[in-house]
């Protein structure tokens, strides 16, 4: 993959894995009292580990676009908690595990590697490794949000996952779109 391209993906992953990271961070109480934030303790790392693994393995390239579409990626990952659910902590955590899961579920960066790809090359590796630890995490947060806990917003959390997914899958073509890379939509 062309380091313009590199740039691009690396970038917009960074950007939404370090807003997760960020996110999981200040949603953690200071005392742990139940499964679902240890979970959240353990992703803030993984998280941690895929901006590291990408800035490292990443063939930068300047990409002067990245200013606008960084700040309009930022804006996308604000917290959403989910207003229909009384509890402000339990809110934020749900509209935290919905953006999670698009995050996860949405962006598969192994599919825009090509088929005759180096396996030993840093970035196709790091992607792969990416897509690979996205799967582990994906499985917490339908844990979570299929969990006793939100049972009574089963429709509140099903509204906002494909708000996130819509979002999330919008930012993503656009970003590659930009470097020549298409993918379908589902819309």
């Amino acid at each position: 993959m062309p380091p313009r391209q590199q740039t691009r993906v690396a970038a917009f992953l960074i950007s939404a894995h370090g807003a997760l990271a960020r996110q999981f961070a200040f949603t953690l109480p200071i005392k742990l009292k139940s499964a679902w934030q240890t979970e959240l303790n353990a992703q803030v790392y993984r998280e941690t580990e895929i901006i590291s693994l990408l800035l490292r393995a990443t063939s930068w390239e300047p990409d002067l676009t990245l200013g606008y579409m960084t700040a309009s990626w930022e804006t996308a990952w604000f917290p959403a908690p989910i207003e229909e659910i009384p509890d402000r902590t339990l809110a934020a955590a749900a509209g935290l595990a919905a953006f999670a899961h698009a995050v996860h579920a949405g962006i598969r960066p192994a599919a825009l590697l090509p088929l005759e790809a180096n396996a030993n090359d840093p970035f196709a590796m790091a992607l792969r490794r990416i897509e690979f630890e996205s799967g582990r995490l994906l499985q917490a947060q339908i844990l979570f949000l299929k969990g006793p806990e939100l049972v009574p917003f089963r429709n509140a959390v099903s509204a906002a996952l494909e708000r996130r997914h819509t979002e999330i899958d919008k930012l993503w073509a656009q970003a590659l779109e930009g470097v020549g890379i298409t993918i379908p939509r589902t819309e």
